[in-house]
């Protein structure tokens, strides 16, 4: 069994993935981010690959990249980050886009990712026709791959996504990029049950999911949990590293006691 689906297996509620960019604020200071998320009661992580058009994000994870490119988080820089973040110990994702990974190849960005002891890659604009060779790679090098459905993901699709057997399957519970919303989404209950109706792959949800009061309203709906947005808005409004630890670890904590 594979670190990610061990931990759906054991926990008695859904997981808790937090997000953060690699490389923010500083490739230096970024691993003390995640190590606070840690100790606040994070179950796995979801580290975002700076990237310079990020298809999927919203404004604030935009900046975030931006930050963290300034900053000097190239791809060697964000690769220490992904190893660091994996020997915390807890699950670690690799976020990217599809272009950096095809450039690399699939066979080898899966291999080195598994060198680096990260146990899934999540590649928003990677369709479902043309993931079969990331899925492939991901089998031989060890490496879970995750697939997305929303919404408006028609009942043909949604089979099809379950029987590629991710990872996990994120969903995306609002329509849109990801970002804050004022309220949990109309939409996230009928696309659990649907999922829930054809599969046992892991449910994730993600995108519009901010706040322990959001997140406590879609416990029962999911195996774990993203959130993105919110947390990444308090690095970026902090005036140093230090402080943005203390915000992440506030922040972590109140989402996880919603999760209990």
């Amino acid at each position: 069994m594979t670190p990610i689906r061990e931990m759906f297996a054991t926990l008695e509620r859904a997981a808790l993935l937090p997000y953060l960019t690699a490389g923010l604020p500083t490739p230096a200071d970024s691993i003390d981010l995640f190590r606070a998320m840690v100790d606040a009661g994070a179950d796995a992580f979801e580290v975002g690959i700076p990237y310079s058009d990020p298809l999927m994000d919203g404004p604030v994870i935009m900046r975030a990249s931006e930050v963290a490119l300034a900053a000097g988080t190239d791809a060697t820089r964000a690769w220490a980050v992904l190893e660091q973040v994996a020997g915390l110990g807890k699950p670690t994702l690799a976020m990217t886009y599809a272009n950096p990974v095809m450039q690399a190849g699939w066979e080898a960005y899966c291999r080195r990712l598994s060198g680096v002891g990260a146990a899934g890659i999540i590649i928003p604009d990677l369709p479902l026709e043309e993931a079969g060779p990331l899925l492939e790679a991901g089998i031989a090098a060890g490496v879970g791959v995750v697939l997305f459905v929303s919404p408006t993901t028609d009942p043909d699709r949604l089979r099809r996504v379950a029987q590629a057997d991710p990872e996990f399957i994120y969903g995306v519970s609002d329509l849109g990029v990801t970002g804050e919303r004022q309220a949990v989404s109309e939409h996230v209950v009928g696309l659990s049950a649907r999922v829930r109706a054809v599969t046992e792959v892991p449910l994730v949800l993600g995108v519009g999911i901010s706040t322990p009061e959001q997140v406590q309203a879609v416990r029962q709906l999911a195996d774990g949990v993203i959130v993105g947005t919110a947390l990444v808005r308090r690095v970026l409004e902090a005036t140093n590293a230090q402080e943005a630890a203390r915000a992440l670890f506030d922040a972590v904590r109140d989402l996880r006691t919603a999760l209990e």
